[in-house]
């Protein structure tokens, strides 16, 4: 009881944080809709080459969505350095809270973040677009994303606490965040590239995440994607938090 009380009370104070200074949550929304708006139309205009009846809006909308996460959660580490700078995190040391507390009020608050985003997101496609995902379906891929986003972030804590550093954290998480964009299949899906390319994207855990969410917001609950896809990020993320959750209670011991 004691874990879960003071895991609640990090995760209201990171969130009200938010609350007061809401502008990284509309930031990290506005390259989304961008690409929504501006990418969506040249995504309709190949969509023939998906398959037959394929809606381009049911592909490119829950990518983007992971994309949203993809960034959001990769870089909050920034935010506990600045954490770190500031003391906080020296002030929450001296305090009985457990360490697992520390690390998992503050990752439930950035999947808190990422579910409210990505329903902005929904929203606009559906109003501008007329997306009409499946209800299940788009519920269930928001649950999965949110596991993807909460194994990124508690993985981005742990860097920030071992970069100390804007510069550094700045330079290792771009050169991961990139590639990894690419590879996942988020713009365009992988099979309209060469085979090479979808061999390489194979590797990519990130692309099977992608996969399974598009097969969810069409509804095909029955497709292997989701069931390789949900396996495969539910895997990455256990490992992400249990490498974090030790690096956060070592460093600080």
């Amino acid at each position: 009881m004691t874990f879960l009380r003071d895991t609640g009370l990090i995760y209201w104070s990171q969130l009200r944080a938010n609350l007061r200074n809401p502008v990284w949550v509309i930031i990290g929304l506005m390259q989304p809709i961008i690409y929504l708006v501006l990418f969506g139309p040249l995504v309709k205009g190949v969509s023939s080459s998906f398959g037959p009846g394929a809606d381009p809006w049911k592909i490119l909308t829950p990518a983007l969505v992971i994309q949203t996460g993809l960034f959001g959660a990769l870089f909050v580490g920034f935010g506990i350095v600045a954490e770190l700078r500031a003391g906080v995190i020296e002030r929450q040391r001296v305090t009985p809270a457990p360490r697992g507390a520390l690390l998992l009020g503050r990752v439930l608050k950035d999947m808190t973040v990422l579910i409210v985003q990505a329903l902005v997101l929904v929203g606009v496609a559906a109003v501008a677009f007329g997306l009409r995902p499946n209800p299940l379906g788009l519920v269930l891929s928001l649950v999965l994303i949110a596991i993807m986003g909460g194994g990124l972030a508690a993985a981005s804590y742990a860097l920030g606490l071992w970069a100390r550093s804007e510069d550094t954290l700045a330079s290792l998480l771009n050169s991961v965040s990139v590639p990894i964009m690419l590879l996942s299949g988020i713009l365009l899906p992988l099979t309209v590239g060469p085979k090479w390319l979808q061999n390489i994207g194979k590797v990519n855990p990130f692309s099977h995440t992608v996969d399974a969410a598009r097969a969810l917001f069409r509804g095909d609950f029955g497709a292997h994607e989701v069931y390789i896809g949900s396996a495969v990020t539910l895997a990455v993320t256990v490992v992400l938090v249990v490498v974090a959750a030790r690096s956060f209670a070592r460093e600080n011991a």
